[in-house]
């Protein structure tokens, strides 16, 4: 968390509020953030503006009025939001040339800026975009056949797709049937062409519901997604199942918990 969706729900809202905006004052308050960047490189943002608004996977790309773009990394606790009051937990904030105050606020100190001339030095290994045109099922399945790991780790890394974590990675295995712990070279042809389908549909519908607020994250104007309401299986552990009423399952696969449902999803 943050994953495609919300990231994806981040741009969409800020994108009227940034561009063409310059950034008039950068406040950095936690060092940390800028994983080793002089804060006085950063302050060279000062008088550009924004051109761009991009997402790579999980990034947001403010690409500016210089050679330069600055790049955030939410990470797990990340979210960025618009004129709030500076809390506990902001770790920076910039006032562009509308007024508009951009917070970027993370309890667990994890998230990163970076400012660049090649984006491609940050974003360049991430794999392919599960809503793009480029993604395919023949694409899709090419990439899978590559592997002999679990299928759920499998749409984990991002260096395969991109933007898709542990809840769509959940979600998208159940509405395809498919147990998180079956390996990608046991999987047929049709078994990979109902994943696909249901990686866009999930995505998609999260994207169209904002996002979801588990935990920390909030839309740029404070206000929560609403995708976790139409979640099957993620975060649903012992409830029953809303196709077959079998209680909800979860395992722990390379440290992260997996949920899914023992009879939808036989190993």
């Amino acid at each position: 968390m943050p994953e495609l969706p919300e990231v994806e729900t981040i741009r969409t809202e800020l994108l009227p509020r940034v561009l063409g905006q310059q950034f008039v004052e950068i406040n950095i308050l936690d060092s940390k953030l800028l994983q080793g960047l002089p804060s006085t490189e950063l302050q060279r943002v000062v008088g550009k503006s924004v051109q761009r608004l991009e997402r790579r996977g999980k990034y947001l790309i403010f690409h500016l009025s210089t050679d330069k773009s600055l790049i955030i990394h939410l990470r797990m606790t990340g979210n960025l939001t618009v004129n709030p009051e500076i809390g506990k937990y902001s770790r920076a904030f910039f006032l562009l040339s509308n007024c508009t105050t951009l917070v970027f606020n993370d309890k667990r100190r994890l998230g990163v800026i970076y400012l660049v001339e090649n984006t491609e030095s940050i974003v360049g290994k991430l794999g392919v975009e599960p809503l793009s045109e480029f993604f395919t099922q023949d694409v899709f399945i090419k990439l899978m056949r590559k592997h002999h790991i679990p299928i759920k780790t499998a749409l984990l890394d991002q260096n395969i797709i991109a933007g898709i974590g542990n809840m769509y990675a959940d979600e998208s295995l159940f509405d395809a049937g498919i147990h998180p712990l079956v390996l990608t070279s046991t999987l047929s042809r049709q078994d990979f062409r109902s994943l696909f389908h249901s990686i866009r549909s999930v995505l998609s519908a999260a994207v169209n519901n904002k996002g979801a607020s588990i935990d920390t994250y909030v839309r740029p104007d404070g206000e929560l997604g609403s995708a976790q309401f139409y979640f099957k299986v993620a975060h649903r552990k012992g409830q029953p199942c809303y196709i077959c009423g079998t209680p909800i399952q979860r395992l722990m696969l390379r440290g992260r918990g997996s949920y899914f449902c023992p009879r939808c999803q036989p190993q």
